[in-house]
């Protein structure tokens, strides 16, 4: 201590008796004096340091940013004005009425013509259906951005744009071709992707049973699919069938209003409540042999429309991931408890920084694997142990996220609630953990281990 704290008179001889007199009449001051008196010079110093800040500005705290190491820095002009584009969309256009529409379980149709004139899926796809040279990582930044506000609306343009667009890229004839994606890409014509089925997901890919049956010059649906995206507004969905005769998977083009097809909308939803999610009924459901997908090479094809899209939805927990940190970040910068913003308390940042390393290995595995599938090394095992690492930390992060809001976390107000429940789609659908897992177990150590 100094000789000015060491000595009582010098100290007793700057004390004002009118404000002393005035405090006095205010609190208790022998107590005050005598709860003084027990305090360690450690929160001595803390207190002298509290009550002489009283003046002093508040300090400028870093903005909440999810890419701690820069890893988008290096991104081209044209991907950064698609990343920022994105961005100002989703921030401008979709957060002011997502909340209502997710309450309404609705998805909001007046946000097409704005997100028309983004032109987003032409930074992806070329007209004939090729792939723009970066389009990879290209679909993962609009998602990222998406996400990190609302991932039912990066999951309308994965289905439109990715799953039913990839669908007559890869499996359509060219005249089906000239048909569909120019007006796919310009979102006049709006597409949706049938595989799922209420019986089973991943186990499709053996046992389909919507089926499939040459009838002159047509084919006869029959069957049922479940969690369709987008099925119930779409123009047209792509639906996978086994042909009774052959045993063969094949994709069909079926029109919406198709005589035997009805779309009837699922109900009662905690995730991904603004996408409108169909249960498809097919009821001899006759389709022209014209609107088969005229390229599909059975299973293989379905398999490849899949891979391009499990990147993305690797992508969309990165975002997810990113948004919830951010939001809890800038809670926790904000939020007063015990007099001081909780971003103080060391258990906050354990969280935070828990989160933010979530996010940052997530980020480097998707940009790595867009990366490869620009390059076309991409395999099946690598985009599911993406799925599945990007799933799981995505998930750790959202629930760290809200329990770093405490009791306003289930507010949806506070943004973070619709992450948190929205992750529980993203860990399920293109391929839950498990079946990932067991698809990277067997590149890796030889063996199947399915059942």
């Amino acid at each position: 201590m100094t000789t000015q704290q060491n000595n009582p008179m010098a100290l007793l001889g700057q004390i004002d008796p009118d404000a002393l007199g005035r405090l006095s009449e205010r609190v208790d001051l022998p107590a005050l004096i005598n709860a003084a008196s027990r305090l360690s010079d450690g929160q001595l110093k803390q207190l002298s340091r509290t009550l002489a800040g009283g003046d002093r500005k508040a300090p400028v705290l870093p903005e909440p940013n999810a890419d701690f190491y820069g890893q988008l820095d290096e991104l081209t002009d044209e991907q950064k004005e698609v990343q920022m584009a994105v961005r100002a969309f989703m921030h401008g256009t979709v957060a002011p009425i997502m909340n209502e529409y997710w309450s309404r379980d609705e998805f909001p149709h007046q946000i097409l013509p704005e997100l028309r004139r983004l032109n987003l899926p032409r930074r992806v796809w070329n007209e004939d259906g090729t792939r723009k040279p970066d389009a990879t990582i290209m679909e993962g930044l609009i998602t990222l951005e998406a996400c990190k506000v609302d991932v039912s609306t990066a999951v309308f343009f994965g289905v439109h744009t990715g799953l039913a667009f990839a669908s007559i890229a890869l499996g359509g004839s060219a005249e089906q071709k000239a048909e569909w994606l120019p007006k796919m890409l310009d979102l006049e014509a709006i597409g949706a992707f049938g595989l799922t089925e209420p019986e089973g997901g991943s186990q499709v890919s053996q046992g389909m049973r919507t089926t499939c049956r040459r009838d002159g010059d047509g084919w006869v649906l029959s069957g049922e699919k479940k969690w369709i995206g987008n099925s119930t507004f779409s123009d047209f969905t792509v639906i996978w069938a086994r042909d009774v005769d052959t045993g063969e998977v094949r994709g069909f083009i079926v029109r919406a209003g198709t005589p035997g097809y009805e779309v009837r909308k699922i109900e009662g939803k905690i995730a991904l409540r603004i996408v409108e999610n169909g249960h498809i009924t097919l009821t001899d459901c006759r389709v022209p042999d014209a609107d088969r997908l005229q390229e599909v090479r059975g299973w293989r094809t379905t398999a490849e429309v899949l891979r391009l899209t499990r990147a993305g939805v690797a992508w969309q927990a990165v975002g997810c991931a990113a948004g919830a940190y951010e939001l809890a970040l800038g809670y926790a910068q904000t939020r007063e408890q015990f007099g001081k913003p909780i971003g103080n308390f060391q258990l906050i940042q354990n969280h935070l920084v828990h989160m933010l390393g979530n996010v940052t290995t997530s980020l480097a595995l998707c940009l790595r694997l867009s990366e490869m599938a620009d390059a076309g090394t991409m395999r099946d095992e690598h985009a599911a142990l993406a799925k599945v690492i990007t799933a799981a930390r995505c998930r750790e992060t959202v629930a760290l996220a809200r329990e770093t809001f405490g009791g306003n976390g289930i507010l949806l107000e506070n943004g973070v609630a619709k992450h948190f429940t929205d992750t529980e789609a993203i860990y399920s659908y293109e391929g839950t953990n498990e079946i990932n897992t067991l698809v990277v177990g067997r590149a890796i150590t030889g063996f199947s281990a399915f059942v």
